[in-house]
């Protein structure tokens, strides 16, 4: 009888459990493998993300700080084109100033008649259109930084130092004066408020004083009736 020996081609049976188990050991391997390297690009993107914005907000901040330099700019050029505008037309109305007194006190005497009335108001147009503003009343109260004082009295029906003649008008252009009012003021008469305080005193006392006297009036006659009646 022959023994027969396995031969070495013959490859040993492998349960097909085995196989897919270890496939799926595989695949699992792999996935670990790759999860870290998705994490790190992940982080990658979000700090270059971080890095636009905030280069992004520097611009941003940039461009707010340009444009309220640039408003600043732009309303301190109108500023100052006005003031010089200001400044031009003072010094050309400062030479007018003489006329515009001539032609107020020929209106003053009723001497503005005819062409000359024409030509009068036509002028104080023209300046009145370049700002030209004139001010200064009689009754108002004096103020040095817009009157000049000329002429000083006292008078006893005001109450504090007041323009009760205007000899010069004064002239402005928006907030710059170009010349004060020349005026003349009046005071009030030193001692005239101590006398009517003392005069307002007395008649205080007056009044007191007769109450008092009707009070030792009404005593006297208790004392003649007999005193008043005790209950």
């Amino acid at each position: 009888m022959t023994e027969e020996t396995p031969g070495f081609d013959e490859k040993p049976d492998v349960p097909s459990d085995a196989a897919s188990e270890d496939a799926a050991q595989a695949e699992s391997a792999d996935k670990a493998g790759s999860a870290p390297a998705g994490d790190v690009q992940d982080v990658a993107l979000q700090a270059q993300l971080d890095q636009v914005r905030t280069a992004l907000n520097e611009r941003t901040a940039d461009l707010q700080r340009l444009q309220a330099e640039y408003q600043n700019y732009r309303r301190r050029v109108e500023r100052d084109r006005v003031t010089v505008k200001e400044i031009a037309a003072a010094n050309l109305l400062s030479e007018v100033l003489p006329v515009l007194d001539d032609i107020g006190r020929a209106r003053d005497h009723s001497e503005l008649v005819g062409g000359f009335k024409s030509v009068a108001e036509s002028l104080e147009t023209v300046v009145a259109k370049l700002g030209l503003q004139q001010f200064g009343k009689e009754g108002e109260p004096f103020d040095p930084t817009i009157h000049e004082a000329l002429m000083h009295s006292y008078a006893p029906d005001v109450t504090e130092t007041t323009c009760v003649a205007i000899l010069q008008p004064g002239y402005r252009i928006g907030e710059r004066t170009i010349r004060p009012a020349r005026v003349a003021v009046a005071e009030p008469q030193p001692g005239a408020q101590n006398a009517k305080s003392s005069s307002e005193e007395e008649a205080k006392g007056g009044k007191g004083g007769k109450g008092g006297k009707g009070g030792k009036g009404a005593k006297a006659a208790d004392k003649e009736n007999g005193g008043p009646d005790e209950g």
